[in-house]
C-alpha cells in the first residue's frame, strides 16, 4: 500500500473526527421525500457491510416499470475539506485484498453511519427512471430521499432463486411483496441489457477469484463466476449513473464522467476474430464487436470467460475525465452509453462522493462545490489510484495463490496470454485460477494465444508465480 502511494491507516484527525459523531445524520440541506416504506432491498456480496445502494420497482399500469435507486448520503457526514474527505482523496478508494480491506472511509462510517443498514432510517440520493417495456429508459429524476432497508440479500442466493434452483431467501421470504419486487426488478434489469447489447454493448463473462479462510488460515482458492442477481445489479447501476451524468448535464454542472475509450489493440481484436472466421470492420465498432462476442458465446461457452478477459484487456483501462457544462460528453465504449459516470458507491469511490456533492449542490440551487479546474487533477488522481490499487489488489491475490500452489511447482498447465508488453508476458490458468509471468519461451506470444506452461517458482512474499513454456 504505503509503496503504491496509499494511506493504509486512518491519522489520528480522522479517528478523532469521527469519534466526535454522535451518530447517522439526521438532516440534508436539500428537499427530501419520505420513501421509508417502499420495499427497499439491498443485493450485494454475502460478507459486505458497506451497503452503498438499495432498489426498488413498481409496475405502472402503461407496462412501464419505475425503478429507483437509492445512494447513501456520504456527503451528509464526510463534508468537503474534512479530515476524511481529505483522507478519502488521497486513497480514492477502498482496496480489497484477501488479507485485509483497506476501507477509504473509517468502518464506523461505511458499515455503519453512511451504509444503507437493514431495518434502519438512512438519508440518500434517489435516482428514480421509468423503463418501459422495450428497455428504454423515458424519463429520469434525482432527488433527496429517506429510505430504510426492508432486506439485506446477497447475490448468490438471490441468483439461485431466480434461476429455480434455490429457495427465496429467508430475508425476502420475510418480508411480503418482496418476492414479486425482485421479479419485477429483474425483468426490468434484463430489458435495459437488451437494450444496451443492440446498441454495441459488450457483454464479457469474467471469472473472479475467491480466497476461502479457515479462520485465519487460507486452505483453498476458488473461481467465482458471474450470476443472474449481479447482472440486475449492474444494469440497473449502469442506468442510475447514465440518469445521474444526464442531470448534472442539464443542470448546467460539470460531471467526472467514466470513460473507456476506442480499444488501443483493434488490431489484434480483429486479428482474434479472424481466428474464428468472423471479419471485423477496420475502424473500432462496439455493435460489430459485440454481435462478434454473443456468437462466440453461442459457439465455445467453455473459452467465452477466457476471450472475455482477453478482449477486456485489448481494450484498455478506464479512466475519469471532466465532462465541462454543455460539451459533448465523451461516451463509454464498453457499455455502450453516452452519458456515464460513477455516482453509486460513495462509501468506497472517492469520484462517487464527488458526484454526490455536485447533485446535492443542485438540488439544493447552489453553485457548482468544484470548478472545471478543480475536477481535472481530482479526475487524473482517481484514474492513478484505482490503477494502483489494482496492482495491490492483483499482488495479494498472487500472493495467497503462491502460497496455495508452491507445492506445485513443476506442474504443467493449460494458459492463455493475458499480458504480452516490452514489461513481460503474462499468462492465466484456470484450474487452479491464477495468473503469472512467462519467464522462458515467451517469445511470440501474443494476447489471447493458448499455450502450455511449467511452474516454475514462486515467491509468496512479493506475489510472483512465474511459469515456462513448455
Amino acid at each position: 500500500m504505503l509503496e503504491r502511494g496509499f494511506e493504509p491507516e486512518f491519522p489520528s484527525s480522522v479517528r478523532a473526527e469521527v469519534g466526535a459523531m454522535a451518530g447517522p445524520p439526521a438532516g440534508t440541506e436539500e428537499p427530501t421525500r419520505d420513501l421509508r416504506d417502499l420495499l427497499w432491498c439491498s443485493i450485494d456480496n454475502d460478507d459486505s457491510r458497506d451497503l452503498d445502494q438499495l432498489s426498488v420497482a413498481e409496475q405502472l399500469k402503461s407496462g412501464d416499470v419505475r425503478i429507483i435507486v437509492a445512494v447513501a448520503d456520504v456527503d451528509a457526514a464526510v463534508s468537503k475539506g474534512s479530515a476524511c474527505d481529505r483522507h478519502a482523496a488521497v486513497n480514492t478508494t477502498s482496496v480489497y485484498t484477501p488479507a485485509a480491506i483497506f476501507s477509504m472511509l473509517p468502518e464506523a462510517l461505511s458499515t455503519d453511519f453512511t451504509s444503507l443498514n437493514e431495518r434502519q432510517d438512512r438519508l440518500a440520493i434517489a435516482i428514480e427512471l421509468v423503463v418501459g417495456g422495450d428497455g428504454t429508459v423515458k424519463s429520469s429524476d434525482v432527488y433527496g430521499a429517506r429510505v430504510r432497508n426492508q432486506a439485506k440479500l446477497a447475490y448468490r442466493s438471490v441468483a439461485e432463486w431466480l434461476d429455480g434452483r434455490g429457495p427465496l431467501p429467508p430475508a425476502a421470504a420475510a418480508v411480503g411483496g418482496m418476492d414479486d419486487q425482485l421479479r419485477v426488478q429483474d425483468a426490468a434489469a434484463q430489458a435495459l441489457n437488451r437494450v444496451r447489447h443492440e446498441r454495441g454493448a459488450l457483454d464479457f463473462e469474467t471469472t473472479e477469484v475467491r480466497h476461502l479462510f479457515d479462520g485465519d488460515t487460507l486452505n483453498a482458492v476458488a473461481a467465482e463466476r458471474p450470476n443472474r442477481a449481479k447482472s440486475l445489479i449492474e444494469n440497473l447501476m449502469i442506468a442510475a449513473n447514465g440518469a445521474t451524468a444526464a442531470f448534472l448535464d442539464r443542470r448546467g454542472f460539470p460531471s467526472l464522467r467514466r470513460v473507456v475509450r476506442s480499444p488501443e489493440r483493434w488490431d489484434r481484436i480483429r486479428a482474434l476474430a479472424a481466428e474464428s472466421g468472423t471479419p471485423l470492420p477496420d475502424r473500432p465498432d462496439p455493435i460489430a464487436l459485440s454481435s462478434f462476442l454473443a456468437s462466440r458465446r453461442r459457439a465455445a461457452p467453455d473459452q467465452f470467460a477466457d476471450l472475455s478477459l482477453t478482449v477486456i484487456r485489448l481494450l484498455g483501462p478506464g479512466e475519469y475525465v471532466v465532462d465541462p457544462p454543455g460539451a459533448e460528453p465523451p461516451g463509454h465504449f464498453g457499455l455502450a452509453v453516452r452519458d456515464y459516470t460513477h455516482s453509486t458507491a460513495p462509501n468506497r469511490r472517492f469520484p462517487d462522493l464527488v458526484t454526490q456533492r455536485l447533485l446535492k449542490a443542485a438540488l439544493a440551487g447552489h453553485p457548482s462545490p468544484y470548478s472545471v479546474a478543480e475536477l481535472e487533477p481530482i479526475a487524473a488522481h482517481c484514474t492513478a489510484q484505482e490503477n494502483a490499487a489494482n496492482k495491490v489488489e492483483r499482488q495479494v491475490r498472487k500472493a495467497a495463490t503462491a502460497l496455495l500452489v508452491e507445492r506445485r511447482v513443476g506442474s504443467e498447465f493449460d494458459a492463455i496470454v493475458t499480458g504480452a508488453s516490452d514489461k513481460g508476458t503474462y499468462v492465466r490458468v484456470a484450474a487452479p485460477p491464477m495468473e503469472g509471468r512467462v519467464m522462458k519461451g515467451e517469445r511470440g506470444l501474443d494476447v489471447g494465444d493458448r499455450v502450455r506452461v511449467r511452474l516454475d517458482g514462486v515467491n509468496v512474499e512479493r506475489g510472483y508465480i512465474d511459469f515456462v513454456r513448455v
